[in-house]
């Protein structure tokens, strides 16, 4: 296992493949770098050098505590980059990892980032309030940490239903998608697991969003039931200085996974243009 050591003793874990220019896939809650298999194997045959990390307390880096907030994430994710070197660097998220990927590039990410993607993405911000009236009420989020703190397992197996739009009309359902999804919500903490539903909930990404300056390329399903496509694509797209959005109709949250091919050869485009 490869692994690097923050200052607070947190060990991540990270696959680190290939040669080229590097690509960095930042996975979402609560999963792991294998969520990007499909991503890796294919970008890998590119060419390109594919780096996936497990966020702390996920999949098999430490659990810890303290620092499950998007500021560590960043953080660690630069303490990555530093530790491999990495310059001229992709960094694609996909809905908490998109949070992850702004808040990096924006204060990090000075002369080491080329291109940004988000995916799904939670930013600019998604519970609501006055300022966010669109955005998805608290409570919603205070019924996942209920969930997470009762019955992790149970709950575990509910979310990919609607996470992969399996329960929309015509769907074809994989038993092994929604196995993996389980899989990798339940090699991690419990502890780390329920704070990060506040930081992707609730972490106001508008300021890191003007910041970033490189191409950055929204992807976002019409469909998405976990992180709804008006509050969170649409303006994310607009607060961008370099951005461009692209809307897929009908498809959902984990289109990476359920659309692979697609999505893979719109990455590719955005990564040679």
């Amino acid at each position: 296992m490869s692994t690097i050591t923050t200052q607070d003793g947190a060990q991540i874990f990270y696959k680190d493949f290939g040669t080229g220019q590097p690509i960095v896939f930042h996975h979402g809650w609560p999963l792991s770098a294998d969520d990007w298999d499909a991503q890796l194997l294919f970008f890998l045959g590119q060419g390109y050098r594919v780096i996936a990390h497990d966020r702390r307390g996920h999949g098999r880096s430490t659990e810890t505590a303290d620092g499950n907030e998007m500021d560590t994430y960043a953080a660690d994710v630069a303490a990555l980059a530093a530790h491999l070197d990495l310059r001229d660097a992709i960094h694609v998220g996909h809905s908490t990892g998109g949070g992850e990927v702004a808040r990096y590039v924006a204060r990090h990410g000075a002369g080491r980032v080329a291109k940004a993607v988000l995916i799904g993405a939670v930013p600019p911000i998604m519970v609501k309030s006055a300022a966010n009236p669109g955005g998805t009420p608290l409570e919603v989020f205070d019924g996942f940490r209920t969930q997470v703190a009762l019955n992790r397992a149970q709950f575990y197996r509910e979310v990919p239903t609607p996470f992969y739009g399996f329960n929309r009309d015509g769907a074809k359902v994989s038993q092994g998608i929604m196995d993996n999804w389980w899989r990798q919500g339940m090699m991690g903490g419990a502890k780390a697991q329920y704070d990060c539903i506040k930081a992707f909930s609730e972490t106001d990404f508008t300021d890191d969003l003007k910041r970033i300056e490189v191409p950055t390329l929204v992807m976002h399903g019409d469909d998405d039931q976990i992180v709804p496509i008006a509050d969170s694509a649409m303006l994310s797209s607009k607060l961008l200085k370099n951005g461009t959005l692209k809307v897929y109709k009908g498809q959902p949250h984990g289109m990476c996974t359920t659309q692979p091919e697609m999505i893979n050869a719109d990455l590719l485009a955005f990564f040679r243009s």
